[in-house]
């Protein structure tokens, strides 16, 4: 028997899409992501409809960067938003994984910890938020810490 259209079940839109290109293994769960995702929703006042979340090598993330940003280096995050209202936010995170690897040494943290706060960092640019000053570095640093303080205290 054929099912007419409004008997035909809705799959709930995916919030985020991980797609991993770098060669690297992520030490992260898909649930502590989307735990991020709605706490930084929570404390922002924001929705996100779709994050795509790409790890992607140094050759990638610099190609990247100079594609689109006319800048010739590695960085651990490239955010793009594509959306053009506050309703229902829609982004790309373009992360390098092998960089988010080596800052969690030169920092002296965990991996783990290193790729959900620069996932978290992206997160913090999609709801509006920008790092060009030393004061908005602060700023973003702060969010960071309180959001990945709250994902622990909710595991």
């Amino acid at each position: 028997m054929m099912t007419n259209f409004p008997d035909i079940p809705i799959k709930p839109e995916k919030k985020l899409i991980i797609n991993n290109e770098s060669g690297e293994s992520v030490p992260v769960q898909e649930q502590e992501l989307l735990k991020l995702i709605e706490i930084t929703e929570k404390n922002e006042q924001i929705r996100f409809k779709e994050i795509e979340l790409v790890y992607v090598d140094e050759d990638e993330i610099v190609r990247i960067n100079h594609e689109f940003l006319d800048r010739d280096y590695i960085t651990d995050i490239i955010t793009f938003r594509y959306d053009e209202n506050d309703q229902a936010i829609e982004g790309t995170l373009y992360c390098c994984a092998p960089r988010i690897v080596e800052q969690s040494a030169e920092f002296k943290d965990d991996p783990k910890t290193e790729f959900l706060r620069v996932f978290v960092h992206g997160l913090i640019h999609l709801a509006g938020h920008e790092d060009q000053t030393s004061d908005d570095k602060k700023q973003m640093t702060d969010l960071e810490d309180q959001y990945l303080n709250a994902l622990k205290k909710s595991l």
